[in-house]
């Protein structure tokens, strides 16, 4: 492998997430808007490839897909994320002067080449799902038409961007239905990688349900409630826990939760809670309580009989502490009488799951000749074999407005139509296929949203987005939204895709 720096010189980069910051490239340091718009920001290799487009005279037409292997954290599903991130990224990519002179520094690239770059920009189109939809492994995502190299320059960012969004809205939408489509709050900016990390997350997070975030920053930016009441650290500032809670309850008697486990959960803190309630009760003003320790279940349910014996049947329980999916419905199950979950660590980074198994793949090239032809990877995993050509999404639904498969067909070809029965064929399995009448109708679900480089209609406000996540979810049958052993979503290709593949199929293997 070669690795190639600028005369052995360590940079420092300093990432402050700055969502204002003008892309002014500056060499000392690189804001996160910098970063998402330089076209730097991609893999070493897509740089060394586009160089050789360009030498060998091959910038030709092409259509790369995004699509994911598979689900993660074993879920029946995933939700699409990030794809209003990647526009705003896409139509900025670019590269400075200073990216330029780096390019010469490494003295691997032809000046003639890097001077070529001066004016890139994305030109070309993009196709891509509603953000929010559910998804599932093996469909295209997002599809990308251009030249060879603006299509490879892009790849790094783009799935950067769609992996690590649709991980954290997945997660999210995981525990936002095992709390029984509760109030999940959004608690992980000190645990998430880095601010990028930080700020995708909470945007992701949102998305996939959390009805609000801790995040200042993440509020301002994308309009997303913030929440949030005390640390241990006030209760300890004080010389009592009353006191604490006394003085908090002055400052903010109309959004008042009190911490209660930083002494003793509840000897003292749900004590000293009912007594300063009782103070805000005079007053007309209600409060809650959080717990962040100990046994979540047992003491949330001798914390609720304490509130409701002192007559405070109103006030809120709100827990912490490390909750995931899992957890929080086994609570559930349990009838925990939780109002609010709080989750962090595990909700931000993905906890188990490190990340989103999205690809980028060539679909159809131009022959050098003007035609499009389509392509096609094989390999020894029958997994890792992909579907060639252009392709459309059909998301093919019941009567009564329920998901029932997703389908692959050839763009311009297939036009799925209600009251018609189709032979539906398994992606990889080319030997297994199901009939089926369409009784609810078929949705096209790839849309054009970037024509000729430049955005074809106005993005969609954040909270639809998330609307249409809740939606989406709900149109699934609960067998594919369960944690555990999920139902497995039906998706298929066309008789046509199918016949395109094993006609590539029997070719390649005829000249081997």
């Amino acid at each position: 492998m070669l690795i190639y720096t600028r005369d052995a010189q360590v940079r420092q980069i300093i990432y402050p997430a700055l969502k204002g910051a003008r892309c002014s490239h500056n060499r000392s340091m690189h804001t996160m808007k910098n970063l998402e718009c330089s076209a730097l920001f991609t893999d070493f290799y897509s740089l060394t490839m586009a160089q050789g487009y360009w030498k060998k005279n091959r910038n030709y037409r092409a259509v790369f897909e995004m699509f994911f292997r598979r689900s993660p954290f074993g879920s029946g599903y995933a939700v699409f994320a990030g794809l209003q991130t990647l526009l705003e990224r896409l139509l900025a990519f670019s590269f400075s002067k200073d990216d330029i002179e780096y390019l010469d520094g490494l003295g691997l690239f032809e000046k003639a080449f890097t001077h070529s770059l001066k004016d890139f920009r994305f030109r070309g189109s993009l196709w891509a799902m509603d953000e929010g939809t559910v998804v599932f492994p093996q469909e295209p995502l997002i599809r990308i038409e251009g030249n060879l190299i603006e299509c490879q320059l892009i790849e790094g960012m783009l799935l950067n961007t769609i992996n690590f969004q649709s991980l954290i809205a997945t997660k999210t939408a995981r525990v936002y239905l095992a709390s029984g489509k509760g109030s999940v709050m959004e608690f992980g900016l000190r645990r998430a990688q880095g601010p990028d990390g930080a700020m995708s997350a909470t945007r992701a997070s949102y998305i996939g349900g959390a009805m609000g975030t801790s995040n200042t920053l993440g509020g301002k930016d994308f309009g997303i409630p913030v929440l949030g009441t005390m640390a241990h650290a006030w209760v300890m500032a004080y010389p009592s826990e009353e006191e604490a809670f006394r003085a908090y309850a002055e400052i903010y008697p109309g959004r008042t939760v009190f911490l209660i486990d930083t002494y003793d959960t509840l000897k003292s803190g749900i004590q000293n809670a009912v007594k300063v309630g009782r103070e805000l009760a005079a007053r007309g003003q209600n409060f809650g309580i959080r717990l962040d320790s100990g046994d979540i279940h047992y003491l949330s349910v001798e914390v609720r009989k304490i509130l409701d014996a002192e007559g405070f049947p109103g006030a809120t329980i709100t827990v912490s502490n490390d909750l995931d999916e899992s957890i929080i419905q086994a609570l559930t199950d349990a009838g925990a009488p939780v109002n609010t979950w709080g989750v962090g660590t595990r909700m931000v980074t993905g906890g188990e799951e490190a990340a989103f198994s999205g690809v980028y793949k060539l679909a159809a090239r131009d022959d050098g000749a003007g035609n499009m032809i389509p392509v096609m990877k094989f390999s020894d995993n029958p997994e890792k074999t992909t579907n060639p050509g252009v392709k459309q999404v059909w998301r093919v639904k019941d009567a009564s407005g329920m998901a029932v498969a997703d389908v692959m067909s050839l763009d311009g070809g297939d036009v799925l139509e209600k009251g018609r029965r189709y032979a539906f064929w398994h992606p990889q399995a080319d030997y297994r296929h199901f009939y089926h009448e369409i009784s609810g109708g078929a949705e096209a679900l790839l849309k054009l949203r970037i024509d000729k480089g430049g955005l074809v209609s106005e993005l969609p406000p954040l909270g639809d987005i998330r609307s249409r996540a809740a939606a989406e979810l709900d149109s699934l049958d609960p067998s594919y939204r369960r944690l555990l052993n999920p139902h497995v979503y039906k998706v298929a290709v066309t008789e046509k895709l199918r016949e395109l593949k094993l006609a590539l199929i029997k070719n390649y293997i005829g000249d081997l």
